[in-house]
């Protein structure tokens, strides 16, 4: 064989390796965000199946405030049937919208604000927002890789033809939206 040959076997082997090594960080990338995805999902779930519990405390205590527990039940129906990052962002800005109202009404009845189950769902509902915010955030950090990787030379030579395409972020609109809603507990 002569030095050309073997010059030209090395570079077609070499770029062939670099195309699979490409492919292969896009594969994790993908694997990486679609997991973060669950994350979210997952804490998502928690605080779907939380909020009925939530809603019975305050029906017990205020049954007679309908209008903002069907608010409620409505805007957690939607949130749990919103599919992809957009749509369960917006969903659930509406149901963080509701809650809040809720825990409002909340201090209109201070036997309620009293209530030992009332204080411990609220506790576990934080708790739950923060998992939420972490998971997002670390959803959101993936996708920025995943989604800076697809777009930058030379890689996007490769996402193009075998379909990696940018990913959308999981963004809340208004950040004092998706706070608990804090609840002021005068015991005096």
């Amino acid at each position: 064989m002569t030095i050309g040959i073997v010059v030209a076997i090395s570079v077609i082997v070499s770029a062939v390796l670099w195309l699979i090594a490409i492919y292969n960080n896009l594969v994790s990338l993908r694997v990486r965000s679609n997991g973060a995805w669950s994350d979210i999902d997952v804490q998502l779930k928690r605080r779907h199946d939380l909020i009925p519990n939530v809603v019975e405390a305050v029906k017990s205590y205020a049954g007679y405030e309908k209008g903002t527990l069907e608010a409620v039940v409505a805007a957690r129906s939607k949130a749990m049937n919103a599919n992809g990052p957009t749509a369960s962002a917006a969903a659930e800005n509406q149901l963080s919208g509701a809650l809040k109202s809720l825990f409002a009404l909340a201090e209109a009845y201070p036997q309620l604000r009293a209530s030992e189950q009332f204080s411990h769902l609220q506790q576990t509902l934080a708790s739950i927002e923060d998992a939420v915010q972490n998971a997002r955030r670390y959803y959101n950090a993936v996708v920025r890789d995943f989604n800076t990787a697809v777009e930058s030379f030379p890689a996007s030579l490769v996402a193009g033809p075998f379909g990696f395409r940018g990913r959308e972020f999981f963004e809340v609109t208004d950040s004092a939206e998706r706070a608990v809603p804090s609840v002021q507990m005068d015991l005096s």
